[in-house]
């Protein structure tokens, strides 16, 4: 099938699921809003004590032993393992909190968008780069619903303040991006990590009675359960996680993508790697993207780091530390540069410190907001405020990392023709830009 031929199928398609879904409705102002958590164990629970404010009705976790905290927390809520069936028989949800390994995101997702409800889904948003593209397209069909991902620092007042002053001109033409995470998952909290193997486990465990092994799975090929990749250590494998640049490389590159108005690169390039395989995600990898100029913004280049602190970026500031102990960004500009730690709101430094009576001239580029990413979403479902992190944007951001990781997993260069959605030198990437799925969970 040609790509125009692909496109167009992949277009209707989305526009078909959405134009078969239910309408969100805002809920009445004083009221509060009926929400459901998936996935609500790990990151999961915390979202959800984040929205204890407003009706939990329902929890859905395919693991009940893990996510027992939250059935104590809310003992009032309805327990289910399979979201479909939630969602079919409990009409009153409005809402839905999504937190689940990375390579559901997209199924649940859609389905909630599919019924209606409005979606806090966790970061990233998808598994590939079609699923992200689907969603962006099936969340603007979706008439009513305010879904938003769930990287919680893009509502932050540092977010705000970046873009303040890149696009005051406050440091000048910015032509020049460098972020890492100086983590990797070998052992990333738990020392047992240093004892498995880096490839599937020959070892098949008995499943826990209280987990639904093939629920939790979803549409990935199927294989044994083992407790390598639940509960705490799905994020090291391709087939469920996206890798380090997926998971902190959201929150690291969010205010460069916002700032910056990054859009689309034109190429992404493997410079070193070390650790990966076909099957786990690497210990270190270094990635370079070149993006296009934009509007106002000239052509500039960006370069990622997992598992390691490019030393660089300590040359460039002498005698300050540059971000905090586990990653960072630094923007470069003509006339200065910009720092902060892992989360835009952490370590927030202008270089040099004369600009800041400058900068705090800078005129507003984005709205306030007040509360937790929860609560500006649930203010958002209410229609009391400011969409944040919206799923078009977030979908934008998402594919970005995924551009990383095909290059990581590819290696030498890509050549990426933004409009088609392919590496135009590249064919063998197409089955990673949108992978396989089992039969039965096909998007």
């Amino acid at each position: 099938m040609n790509q125009s031929r692909r496109t167009f199928l992949q277009t209707t398609l989305a526009t078909a699921l959405a134009s078969q879904g239910l309408h969100a409705q805002a809920a009445p102002v004083g009221r509060k809003l009926r929400i459901a958590g998936i996935g609500v164990g790990g990151m999961g629970f915390n979202n959800m004590t984040n929205l204890a404010g407003e009706d939990v009705v329902a929890l859905c976790d395919v693991d009940h032993a893990f996510a027992a905290k939250a059935f104590d927390k809310f003992p009032a809520a309805k327990r289910w393992k399979d979201f479909r069936e939630m969602l079919e028989k409990q009409p009153e949800i409005e809402a839905v909190m999504i937190a689940t390994p990375d390579h559901s995101h997209a199924s649940i997702a859609l389905a909630a968008l599919k019924a209606g409800k409005h979606v806090y889904c966790q970061k990233p948003l998808t598994h590939d780069i079609y699923e992200a593209r689907l969603l962006a397209r099936a969340a603007a069909e979706a008439k009513g619903s305010v879904a938003v991902m769930g990287n919680q620092h893009h509502s932050s007042a540092g977010t705000r303040r970046i873009s303040d002053w890149v696009h005051g001109g406050v440091i000048g033409e910015v032509k020049r991006v460098i972020a890492w995470c100086s983590l990797n998952y070998r052992p990333f909290g738990n020392a047992s990590w240093s004892t498995l193997t880096d490839r599937p486990p020959a070892e098949t465990p008995a499943i826990p009675d209280t987990l639904d092994w093939d629920l939790w799975l979803g549409h990935a090929k199927e294989r044994s359960y083992h407790p390598t990749y639940h509960p705490a250590r799905w994020r090291a494998w391709w087939d469920f996680g996206c890798g380090m640049i997926g998971d902190r490389g959201v929150h690291t590159l969010d205010a460069a993508c916002n700032a910056l108005d990054l859009g689309k690169p034109t190429s992404i390039e493997r410079l070193s790697i070390d650790g990966a395989n076909e099957f786990i995600h690497p210990d270190k990898a270094h990635v370079r993207y070149q993006f296009p100029a934009r509007g106002k913004f000239p052509v500039m280049e960006l370069d990622w780091f997992s598992g390691e602190r490019p030393a660089e970026v300590d040359e460039l500031i002498k005698g300050q530390k540059v971000g905090d102990d586990e990653g960072g960004a630094l923007f470069i500009g003509t006339r200065g540069m910009i720092s902060h730690g892992t989360y835009p709101s952490g370590k927030l430094v202008l270089h040099p410190a004369t600009l800041m009576e400058e900068a705090r001239q800078a005129p507003a580029t984005m709205p306030e907001t007040r509360g937790s990413h929860e609560a500006v979403w649930v203010a958002a479902c209410k229609g009391e405020g400011p969409v944040s992190s919206g799923f078009a944007y977030a979908a934008a951001l998402t594919e970005l990392t995924h551009l990383g990781n095909l290059a990581i997993r590819l290696g030498g260069k890509i050549e990426w023709d933004a409009t088609a959605g392919i590496a135009t030198n590249r064919p063998e990437a197409a089955t990673l830009i949108r992978r396989p799925r089992r039969q039965g969970w096909e998007l």
